[in-house]
């Protein structure tokens, strides 16, 4: 298709393929929607945690007294207090709840304070005295490999070489170049917030906006010393999440005061302890080097790429192996010869945020593109044909794509779009400028500049990992109900498993239940899984009520259930002999059916790199127009054409939001978004110093093609939306600067000083 949707068509109410809004969507408009820091309980407590204001010291001691002493405080923790395993991680268990003789990152967790108010929590945190041996810290990645251990695990968390092809293969053109790029923030709208009620069977309750609630719930039992039975975790509303929402080193503190008082406790993060607490895009150093023939085909890619986890290792594993495995980018090249490394500093914690790993390598092998195009004298769009990656073709992993791959047919699509106008001279036309009407620029001194980027991005885990998950849907009363532990981040699920039953059963009113632990697990919100594994559960189980409600009519009537269809809540046969309404169907009955999708099992990647790690792929073109203050070196991203691999529209709506939002967090990678540090200190942790996008940041976004090949292999032929313009678009700015001003832009997010033109460009 070539639009979002009919989305100003006349529509069916419902089912896949329509844009059904979310079901509290007027909630959210209206501000009525219950948020993790909207809850209360009767008694309830209040806490706050002691951070690390160095990056790096020993713990020479820990006083509590005077914070135990002040009027309204009811308990303190630290390390020395901890029931049950001192130490959390979702990957690897490596990072202690709280600090006990070493601090390896500003914003690390010493201790936590419950207290009746707010502000006495806080004050008691601030009244605890911590003795510190200040100790060099570690910074820089490079240095990282010969430095003294910062863990008893080491500093190196993984080394992944990829060798494919031959080694001594060379091209007749040959590019270089060194990259960096900046420590991204998921930078939630609501920061951290919770509510831990305790049990009377010794146990407790956690409410927060948990992603991935069982996993959660188990880290924080095992912290608790408690078996996994007596945690619960409820989800609350997840006030959008593009990365690991809820950090647990949030949660179990939360948990242990509760268990401590035997009170409700309540913690709201401060946006300083939002930024300190929770993990980052891994900052990332790649050396590249691209060989192609005389016809810019490549040949050889050569890479090294460097990822800084920060203190602790949380999803560096995973996001090393994306980085390496794309390192290339969704191009053909027959030979490949990468080697990738994490490792731990003194610097932030980096983890999972939307694209981990794919972002960063898209940046570098799109700007080694942008200089074999240069040195050719070719079009950087015409160069990118040449060598697009199709269905069939192997990766550097050794993978073959199986799945559908139009990348040539979105570059095509990108290219051939109508470009925009040029701003007009008038006073309205001052805003398009860029530095807006307040600008010190003048208007004979902006280039406008065309680039573009190609990205790809895996779908689901990888290496190995369990993909499952499992659903119930109940159906009474003409009214239907879907039980799954899928955590909806803002990516629609709940919405899609509205339509999938609406589909599947022509009911119209679908309710889904909220998430909790007692529900069978669902895994994370990551990587599209909840579309495709948890979405694919919803549908078998909603096949099999069909089933059930269909089976005595068939009977009945002496034919196959395949023989009867259900449309618009009313069920007829082929041969129009049998027409009844589902709620005549249903007689009073309670129909219900529990289903699990696992999709085809992957494997690790290999000593070198090999390997079929990857359920399936997604791929994205991006065309970005920017006008650049040559002077100044002032960048406005003028528009966005995007075209995008997605297997099937389920709701034209959201996916357009998805990829509209994808992109303007790519624009801030690429123009705003760092988080800064001096020597692991972190660098104004606040909206102040931290600068994302607004309105007047956001370009025109065109989606000018989206390709519906489906993929056979997931359920409805769904692909993975969010992810990969987030991946895409930064490269693509970074092209269309390096097009309007000759420099070479090897850094993201672009300083001003990058975008200044050299002389006569």
């Amino acid at each position: 298709m070539d639009t979002p949707g009919p989305l100003g068509q006349e529509q069916a109410a419902h089912g896949l393929g329509t844009s059904l809004p979310q079901a509290e969507a007027r909630a959210k408009t209206e501000g009525t929607f219950p948020y993790a820091s909207d809850l209360w309980a009767e008694g309830l407590l209040w806490a706050a945690i002691l951070r690390s204001p160095h990056p790096h010291a020993r713990i020479v001691s820990v006083d509590t007294a005077a914070a135990t002493a002040m009027p309204g405080v009811r308990a303190v923790v630290t390390a020395a207090d901890m029931p049950g395993a001192s130490t959390y991680g979702r990957r690897v268990a490596d990072r202690p709840v709280f600090a006990a003789d070493l601090v390896r990152h500003h914003g690390e967790a010493i201790a936590a304070v419950a207290a009746d108010h707010p502000d006495t929590a806080r004050l008691a945190a601030a009244a605890i005295s911590v003795e510190y041996e200040l100790l060099d810290p570690v910074t820089d990645p490079e240095k990282a490999f010969a430095a003294e251990a910062l863990h008893p695990d080491g500093n190196l968390i993984r080394h992944i070489p990829l060798r494919f092809g031959d080694p001594d293969a060379t091209g007749e053109i040959v590019v270089e170049g060194l990259y960096r790029i900046g420590r991204q923030d998921p930078a939630p709208i609501g920061a951290e917030a919770g509510l831990a009620v305790p049990r009377p069977d010794g146990g407790v309750e956690l409410y927060t906006a948990s992603t991935d609630p069982h996993t959660d719930r188990d880290l924080a039992a095992a912290c608790f010393g408690l078996p996994p039975e007596q945690v619960k975790l409820v989800v609350t509303g997840v006030p959008g999440a593009t990365g690991d929402r809820e950090d647990p080193g949030f949660q179990i503190p939360l948990g242990l005061l509760a268990l401590r008082t035997g009170c409700p406790v309540k913690l709201t993060a401060t946006r300083e302890e939002s930024f300190l607490g929770h993990a980052h895009r891994h900052p990332t150093l790649l050396r590249y080097r691209h060989h192609a023939d005389a016809e810019g085909r490549l040949v050889k890619v050569e890479a090294q790429i460097l990822l800084d986890a920060g203190a602790y290792a949380d999803s560096s594993s995973e996001s090393l192996a994306a980085a390496v495995a794309f390192a290339c980018g969704p191009y053909v090249v027959p030979h490949a010869f990468v080697e990738g490394w994490a490792v731990r500093t003194n610097n932030p914690p980096s983890g999972h945020v939307r694209g981990e790993g794919a972002m960063q390598v898209c940046a570098a092998y799109e700007a080694q593109m942008d200089k074999i195009a240069a040195k050719l004298g070719v079009e950087p769009a015409e160069l990118r044909m040449r060598n697009v990656m199709a269905t069939g073709d192997i990766l550097p992993t050794g993978q073959t794509v199986t799945c559908p791959a139009p990348v040539g047919e979105l570059l095509a699509a990108v290219r051939d779009f109508p470009l925009p106008p040029l701003p007009k001279d008038t006073p309205e036309g001052e805003w398009l400028l860029p530095g807006g009407p307040e600008g010190a620029g003048e208007p004979g001194a902006v280039r406008r500049g065309v680039g573009y980027a190609l990205g790809m991005v895996h779908m689901l885990g990888a290496e190995g990992a369990d993909e499952v998950s499992t659903a119930t849907v109940r159906v009474q009363d003409g009214v239907a109900t879907v039980i799954c532990s899928a955590v909806d981040t803002g990516s629609g699920f709940s919405t899609l498993a509205r339509q999938i039953v609406q589909d599947t059963l022509g009911i119209d009113e679908v309710h889904v239940a909220p998430v909790d632990t007692d529900q069978p697990p669902a895994g994370p919100a990551a990587h599209g899984r909840h579309t495709w594994v948890s979405g694919g559960a919803v549908e078998r189980a909603a096949k099999m009520v069909r089933t059930q409600l269909l089976q005595p009519l068939a009977h009945q009537f002496g034919m196959s259930t395949e023989l009867l269809q259900i449309t618009d809540g009313k069920i007829t046969s082929y041969d129009g002999v049998l027409s009844t309404t589902v709620t005549e169907a249903m007689d009073g009955k309670e129909l219900w059916a529990t289903a699990q999708c696992r999709p085809h099992p992957t494997e690790p990647l290999d000593e070198d790199g090999q390997g079929d790690a990857f359920v399936g792929l997604a791929f994205c073109a991006i065309r970005a127009v920017v006008d650049v203050d040559i002077e100044l070196g002032a960048v406005r991203v003028v528009e966005m054409a995007v075209a995008q691999d997605v297997g099937r529209v389920l709701n034209p709506a959201q996916l357009a939001t998805r990829i509209e939002a994808g992109v303007t967090q790519g624009v801030g990678a690429a123009l705003t978004e760092n988080l800064r540090t001096a020597r692991g200190l972190v660098r104004h942790p606040d909206f102040t110093g931290y600068a994302l996008p607004t309105s007047l940041d956001a370009p025109d976004i065109r989606i000018v093609k989206l390709v519906e090949e489906r993929d056979v292999v997931a359920p409805f032929g769904a692909k993975a939306a969010s992810a990969i313009p987030v991946v895409t678009s930064p490269a693509a700015v970074a092209s269309a600067v390096r097009a309007a001003t000759g420099r070479p832009v090897n850094r993201l997010p672009i300083r001003p000083q990058a975008a200044v033109a050299v002389p006569n460009s």
